[in-house]
């Protein structure tokens, strides 16, 4: 109920750390949701499974080795692997730097390799480094330092 009224009812948009809910609002009627965590290889075929069944299913990613992981499994009947790169602006459990070379090289990667297989559909950041925070404006802070870390991204 809270997801739904968290959607305005269009049951579309939401965000889901496990496959478990991801499997739980999709039964519910959701049809556009994002596994908020790098695919693991092990999770692929959950995931495909998903893809094949929602309108919109959508991943992380944040490897080179991931993006492969999707191209050599492409999903049938003409549907896409939707992406979101995974930055990390310190939290520190998934994601590649914004700064780090590589992050660009990536994105690059996934938009311009093979977008009828793979298709880039923005960049996501978490701020779980907030977490431990003790006050506002040290959560301001972060969320300050992380959106000028994905804008200077983006520009770049």
């Amino acid at each position: 109920e809270g997801a739904d009224l968290a959607t305005g009812g269009t049951r579309r948009g939401i965000v889901v750390s496990t496959l478990a809910e991801a499997r739980f609002f999709a039964a519910g009627g959701f049809d556009d949701i994002l596994y908020a965590f790098p695919v693991p290889r092990w999770r692929l075929a959950e995931c495909s499974a998903l893809a094949q069944r929602l309108q919109a299913f959508q991943v992380l990613l944040d490897s080179p080795q991931g993006l492969e992981l999707l191209l050599q499994n492409p999903l049938p009947g003409g549907k896409r692997w939707l992406v979101w790169l995974k930055l990390d602006c310190g939290n520190g459990r998934a994601g590649i730097r914004p700064a780090d070379p590589e992050a660009l090289s990536l994105a690059r990667a996934i938009a311009q390799g093979s977008p009828e297989l793979v298709t880039l559909v923005g960049v996501y950041a978490h701020c779980g480094n907030t977490y431990g925070c003790r006050d506002i404006p040290a959560v301001q802070a972060i969320a300050r330092d992380t959106t000028a870390a994905v804008v200077e991204f983006v520009t770049a």
